[in-house]
């Protein structure tokens, strides 16, 4: 999958976040990886003075490590939910 690097692809990825059981939060912080996963919480924190493809970058990372209840994703997001998910079986 080819990651676009655009304002829209990055709402596209926080959509799939809105739609699961995961909070999505950018705050600022000292991450080494640039993002900070709560998985017992379900809350993913980016930093928020990241670039937009440092943002999306990292929520693709989040995306391709969590388990989201795809029952609850619309059919657009499910597909690049499950596109992300495909991708990481093939690195």
């Amino acid at each position: 999958m080819e990651l676009k690097y655009t304002r829209p692809f990055l709402n596209k990825l926080e959509d799939i976040f809105a739609e699961s059981d995961f909070v999505l939060r950018y705050e600022k912080g000292n991450f080494k990886a640039g993002y900070c996963v709560l998985k017992d919480m379900k809350v993913a924190v980016v930093n928020k003075y990241y670039s937009l493809e440092g943002k999306i970058n990292c929520l693709y990372d989040i995306l391709r490590t969590i388990s989201v209840d795809e029952s609850r994703l619309s059919e657009k997001n499910l597909l690049l939910y499950t596109a992300i998910r495909h991708q990481e079986q093939e690195d």
